[in-house]
């Protein structure tokens, strides 16, 4: 899947737009994925740092790393 694709199934799943962030960036505890330079990251972002990061040299891999993840996260805190 690619960002766009990301966008649409988190937003059909009904997953709130505070909980992530796909244009990257350092919001307040969101998991977040970005393209920087050719490569993908993916992380949480809190207190202003990257915990967590993963680094994917395609979208398609970073993305479904993104999504299942993020889910699982969702599903440990109760809210998926």
């Amino acid at each position: 899947m690619n960002i766009k694709e990301l966008e649409s199934r988190l937003t059909s799943e009904n997953i709130q737009r505070d909980v992530y962030s796909l244009k990257g960036g350092l919001p307040n505890e969101a998991y977040c994925i970005s393209e920087s330079n050719g490569t993908w990251e993916v992380y949480y972002s809190e207190r202003g740092g990257k915990s967590g990061l993963r680094v994917f040299q395609n979208e398609e891999e970073a993305c479904q790393y993104f999504y299942d993840s993020l889910i699982e996260m969702l599903k440990d805190m109760g809210l998926y």
